[in-house]
């Protein structure tokens, strides 16, 4: 089930937010809308990947994959078909720095579904049965993706980007330690994530704060007020001029690229977005596709992307390529990025830009879920509602001489951090 139609009309999207603190202390941004008989729920919990223990990579997305699989009086089977007969859409993941959940349901059902999620957060069986065979399913996972030229790449990368670090480790975990995961571990690290104290929720649709404010201390009022987290150190993408070549015996070479970033704090943060998109993030517009793609033919796709984790921001990217054009392909990549960061965009590049990042934010909103997705990483990014009205004026109001000063500091030298798989050639 998927609210199509969009949540809310906003002329202004900031006015629509709502902020509650419920007495039991659980705070939540609501924008309230009937337009569709549907509620929207997103929450966010400081501590992912990053918080696995160094001998345990995997325990998180483990830990995500488990809370849905029997809980309260339902075992697995059972949790699962209570959730479907409702046509409730409820799920959790992991990632490098967070936890998070989803929760979409009619209106009607909003009672019950809230009760199952409430369950499934603080009375999750995480029975030895249930955790063997996701567990399972992971190692199914780590096999395959052992030989798959995508992930082999992402791994090099990672790897040679942050050595000795957590955002180093596998967030998925290593075929290596995944069978010593056990349900006390399981125990030991939800009891340390699962709190009030950073806890992001976000809530669109056909309910009221009254209302709402009762759901959110009913579920997550159970929680501890602290959490706590093990410090991550701030890093540096480390490796950058360095080439990490994996061979594989493949026809194509998979290319995975990156260097330093910036942080959404910086005043330049959104120059360098416009300038990503000129470069890479503007698929058939930008200038990697141009030419890496149309005049030369190596890669059906090339791109480059902003990837903040919270205690290292980053620009990635990444091509495939017949393996006899690898280094011609790296070079031209390399090329753009240094030729942009001495030269910046035209205007023409940089109008197009701002028109499309303008243009296409709406995207963002059209529907209850995408809404409440935004508002919770608004959150996590330490910003105000204000910054919905905000963001599209902020990119219009970057000119040529900022454009260029956020590509300088962006790009570079032009020297890339490299990860490759395949037989690549020429480099």
């Amino acid at each position: 089930m998927t609210a199509h139609a969009p949540a809310v009309s906003m002329a202004s999207r900031a006015e629509h937010v709502q902020r509650i603190v419920t007495p039991g202390g659980v705070t939540a941004w609501l924008v309230e809308s009937y337009a569709v008989p549907l509620v929207a729920l997103e929450f966010s919990l400081r501590g992912g990947a990053a918080q696995d223990p160094a001998d345990k990579p995997g325990l998180a997305t483990l830990l995500a994959g488990l809370l849905d699989e029997g809980a309260g009086p339902y075992d697995a089977r059972g949790f699962h078909r209570a959730v479907d007969e409702l046509a409730i859409h409820l799920g959790f993941g992991a990632d490098r720095d967070s936890i998070s959940g989803h929760l979409q349901t009619l209106a009607k059902n909003t009672d019950k579904a809230f009760a199952l999620l409430k369950l499934a957060l603080v009375d999750a069986h995480l029975a030895e049965a249930d955790v063997a065979r996701v567990r399972s399913q992971l190692v199914a996972e780590l096999k395959r993706d052992a030989n798959e030229p995508d992930s082999m790449a992402a791994k090099a990368f990672r790897e040679a980007a942050f050595p000795e670090h957590p955002y180093g480790r596998p967030a998925r975990g290593e075929l290596s330690s995944i069978e010593s995961l056990s349900r006390p571990d399981l125990l030991a690290l939800q009891q340390r994530l699962f709190a009030k104290k950073d806890l992001k929720i976000a809530v669109v649709g056909a309910i009221d704060a009254q209302t709402l404010s009762e759901h959110l201390d009913a579920t997550f009022g159970a929680l501890a007020t602290e959490n706590d987290l093990a410090d991550v150190a701030p890093i540096t993408l480390a490796g950058v001029g360095s080439r990490q070549i994996v061979t594989l015996d493949i026809p194509q070479t998979t290319i995975r690229f990156g260097r330093p970033g910036v942080t959404k704090r910086d005043p330049d943060y959104f120059a360098t977005v416009v300038a990503n998109h000129i470069l890479g993030g503007g698929s058939f517009t930008a200038r990697l596709f141009r030419e890496v793609r149309e005049k030369r033919g190596m890669a059906y796709s090339v791109y480059s992307q902003l990837n903040e984790y919270d205690r290292c921001p980053m620009l990635i990217g990444a091509a495939a390529t017949k393996n006899e054009r690898a280094g011609e392909a790296l070079r031209i990549i390399e090329e753009e990025v240094r030729r942009f960061a001495e030269e910046g965009p035209t205007e023409d590049e940089l109008d197009k830009a701002k028109k499309y990042l303008i243009g296409s934010y709406a995207l963002r909103f059209d529907t209850s879920t995408k809404i409440a997705s935004q508002l919770v990483h608004l959150q996590m990014d330490g910003f105000e509602p204000s910054y919905l009205d905000e963001r599209n004026g902020k990119i219009a109001a970057v000119g040529m001489e900022e454009c260029k000063r956020a590509a300088k500091k962006l790009f570079g030298d032009g020297g890339l951090l490299v990860a490759m798989v395949g037989r690549p050639e020429g480099v």
